[in-house]
């Protein structure tokens, strides 16, 4: 219902692939928005934003809060994609993802996090990540949006955009790999956490892409670019973003536009 529409993708018989889409603006001030995912045993999605989601003030003086709850099945695999959220000024928002996992389930979930529009100052963010599998996996809480807290190392340094990426996915790494401004770090109840700083969001797309490549189990995960999502004469490819935050493909013709910056993963049905 709205302001979430979910659109299914034809055609594609292992791995359902399905599109969140905001049909109206949401997440707006006083909005409570609330999605839950239920994988069975065995099935796999890929669950895909299209363009950026804007967290804004609305005309009164409360906040939003959106929160995703994840079940998944034995051997059951999700993949969770979601477009940037861009915190606007004033905006007071609350971002909550909840996953519980069986033995066997693997869960891959990424959030972009963009403080403010171009020439914007960011409004207040918490977001918080809480997934278990026969205990807690994870279950972490960041606030954003305090400029003598984000200038610091103890914020985002400085950066205007947060990415991070919770992988639950076979073998993990034996120790962390890092480079400039992104790492990967093994978690001790299982699963690894890539984070990524920047100015961008594709610039923290991609130190995203370059961290899990480190990752075992990456090439079971990645697969050659496809389209995901066609509206009349528009295409965005998978990688090339989308909306109007990040650049987009665009074509007039039939044919998909290539992706040129991130590979579209691809999980084996049944596992």
């Amino acid at each position: 219902m709205a302001p979430l529409r979910l659109v299914p993708h034809r055609g594609r018989a292992e791995t359902a692939l399905v599109h969140l889409v905001s049909s109206v603006t949401a997440p707006l001030g006083g909005d409570d928005l609330e999605l839950d995912v239920r994988v069975g045993p065995g099935a796999a999605l890929v669950l895909r934003g299209v363009a950026a989601t804007l967290a804004l003030p609305g005309h009164r003086d409360t906040g939003s809060r959106s929160l995703v709850r994840v079940e998944l099945g034995e051997g059951a695999s999700l993949e969770h994609l979601p477009e940037p959220t861009v915190v606007t000024a004033r905006a007071r928002h609350e971002a909550v993802f909840r996953a519980d996992l069986t033995e066997g389930a693997r869960l891959r979930t990424r959030e972009i996090l963009v403080l403010g529009r171009h020439g914007e100052s960011s409004g207040l963010l918490d977001t918080t990540l809480d997934v278990r599998r026969n205990g807690t996996v994870i279950k972490q809480t960041s606030r954003l949006g305090v400029p003598a807290v984000d200038r610091g190392a103890a914020g985002v340094a400085g950066h205007r955009v947060l990415g991070s990426e919770l992988l639950c996915w076979g073998e993990d790494l034996r120790e962390v790999v890092c480079g400039d401004w992104w790492s990967l770090v093994p978690l001790a109840r299982g699963g690894s956490l890539a984070t990524a700083l920047g100015n961008d969001a594709v610039t923290v797309e991609r130190a995203l892409d370059r961290a899990l490549a480190e990752h075992p189990g990456s090439h079971d995960r990645l697969t050659r670019s496809r389209t995901r999502f066609r509206v009349g004469h528009h295409t965005e490819s998978d990688g090339s973003g989308g909306g109007h935050h990040r650049a987009g493909g665009s074509a007039t013709s039939r044919e998909p536009v290539p992706s040129r910056d991130r590979q579209v993963p691809q999980v084996p049905g049944g596992r």
